[in-house]
């Protein structure tokens, strides 16, 4: 068995790992899995339960009786005893009391810890192992104040998930693993996975996930951010830190322990020297917007030298709400009035002493380029996005090299084909001969959507890959009646714009040139 030191109220004693395999195959048979719930217990009831909101779920397992899957269901994600009988119908239920995922009190069984089923994205079936009733987002707080807890998945762990590039490399490292959720897909196209958290407890869980799900083990090490790893690099580092600004460290899952946003500063900027070259890190973070400052310039300064960058902010809380948000989640707002109001009074202290007025959040990918001049984007985006976006991350920085290496003159001479899925939108008064301006949006990755000028629109909806844009220019030039010297001269910035915000796909080689349809191999024309 496994056991650390854990702070009162948290069990000490974890589950053996030895005879996962055995649960997992009668969870399986049992039908204990995403596809599996969600035929259970119905899309409110399941959509309830990712909320960590057990209700909807109780009483549809009452209303399903007795089977296996129900068994299960109420054992280790509704935190409810189930007959000895029942559960032996649903797993090997000696081996697991041995094993320590079940405990026993007279006719009854217990679970020990929660598993959670969890779909992969090529449609595995994975089971997540954390501290039992822990999850983020339910109403009552995480269901634990103890310092050591480990939650299961949440909102942030699947978002980072669902950015994170899966190209095949040789070694990943997850600093910061919980309860092992990226450790585990990482497993599954890295040859070498790393995993480290500064909880030794985080770290017994994510062995427990692992095997559970059907996993190859990984190397797990204790210890804060890098240390663990000394001076080893990664082809990919992820991480979903304990990003929370907050007054102290209560909690090992979300409160870093430094002082404001240094701890994804400190993550960020470490994080070059550990890439090897064309590596990636992608990370979760908070960052202060500061009176006075930019938060623009805030957050490119935590790039490290030898690195591309591409940081999103996803949303901006003002302080009061940040703090409201991570005070519900603690479950504070349950206790003493007297209690919460003053650590709400702890939080604005905390604020007004680093003059910070609200918090942003969102992705920061590194790429280890070694650029003489690093690209480094920093933006806003608080508009849905379709995940999973790892292909759109890695399009992403393809598309800053390309813009690296051309300048106007070779942009001009380039070939380009429209993005698939982008659409023309055309807004003005009704009845108006001409509209007032004309957007295009994507309905895929990223979904942006930009104004562009007349000539802009005639640009895209030309680009079929068959001419270059130089040619296309020449073209319009003719039809508005414009020098095409100096159509040539004022739309590179343009092209640039369409082109790193993947409205225009740049092509090279066989398809450069090529009549749609055309057979490859086909060159382009002659200017």
């Amino acid at each position: 068995m496994s056991t650390t030191s854990l702070p009162p109220g948290l069990p000490t004693r974890l589950p053996s790992s030895a005879r996962a395999a055995e649960l997992r195959a009668a969870l399986l048979a049992a039908g204990f899995t995403a596809d599996g719930l969600l035929d259970l217990l119905g899309a409110p009831a399941y959509a309830a339960l990712a909320r960590s909101e057990t209700v909807p779920a109780l009483r549809a397992t009452r209303s399903r009786g007795d089977g296996p899957l129900a068994a299960l269901t109420r054992l280790f994600l509704l935190r409810q005893p189930v007959p000895y009988v029942h559960a032996a119908a649903a797993l090997p239920v000696d081996a697991a009391l041995a094993d320590g995922w079940l405990r026993r009190e007279g006719d009854e069984v217990h679970a020990t810890v929660d598993v959670r089923p969890y779909g992969g994205p090529d449609g595995e079936d994975w089971f997540i192992v954390s501290d039992l009733g822990c999850a983020v987002g339910g109403a009552g707080g995480i269901g634990s104040r103890e310092e050591g807890v480990v939650l299961g998945v949440g909102g942030a762990s699947t978002t980072l998930a669902g950015i994170t590039i899966r190209t095949p490399v040789g070694s990943a490292l997850d600093v910061g693993t919980g309860s092992g959720i990226q450790a585990l897909h990482a497993a599954q196209h890295a040859t070498r996975v790393t995993a480290t958290d500064v909880n030794p407890r985080a770290l017994e869980f994510t062995r427990l996930t692992l095997a559970l799900s059907g996993a190859p083990e990984a190397e797990l090490l204790a210890g804060s951010l890098f240390e663990p790893v000394g001076g080893a690099t990664y082809d990919l580092i992820v991480s979903n830190p304990p990003f929370v600004i907050s007054p102290g460290a209560r909690l090992t899952y979300r409160d870093g322990g430094m002082g404001g946003d240094d701890l994804c500063r400190t993550l960020v900027q470490e994080a070059g020297a550990r890439l090897n070259p064309g590596g990636f890190a992608q990370f979760l973070g908070n960052w202060q917007h500061v009176d006075g400052e930019d938060w623009h310039d805030r957050v490119r300064a935590w790039v490290p030298g030898g690195c591309d960058a591409w940081i999103v902010q996803r949303d901006v809380q003002d302080v009061t709400q940040y703090a409201e948000l991570w005070l519900r989640d603690a479950g504070d707002h349950r206790t003493d009035p007297a209690e919460y109001e003053q650590r709400y009074e702890d939080w604005l202290d905390e604020f007004e002493s680093r003059k910070t007025k609200a918090v942003g959040f969102g992705w920061i990918t590194l790429r280890r380029s070694d650029a003489a001049e690093p690209s480094i984007v920093v933006e806003e985006w608080p508009h849905s996005v379709e995940q999973p976006l790892g292909e759109a991350v890695l399009d992403h920085f393809a598309r800053q090299d390309y813009l690296r290496d051309h300048d106007d003159a070779a942009l001009l001479a380039g070939y380009f084909r429209l993005t698939e899925e982008v659409v023309q939108e055309q807004v003005g008064a009704p009845g108006a001969e001409d509209p007032e301006h004309v957007v295009l949006r994507q309905n895929r990755g990223m979904r942006r959507a930009t104004k562009v000028d007349t000539v802009g629109a005639g640009f895209a909806g030309v680009c079929d890959g068959s001419l270059s844009a130089g040619r296309i220019l020449d073209a319009i030039a003719q039809l508005v009646e414009e020098d095409p010297v100096v159509l040539r001269d004022r739309t590179p910035e343009a092209i640039r714009m369409l082109v790193e915000q993947g409205f225009l796909e740049p092509l090279t080689g066989a398809e450069a040139g090529a009549e749609p349809g055309a057979e490859p191999g086909a060159g382009p024309p002659g200017e």
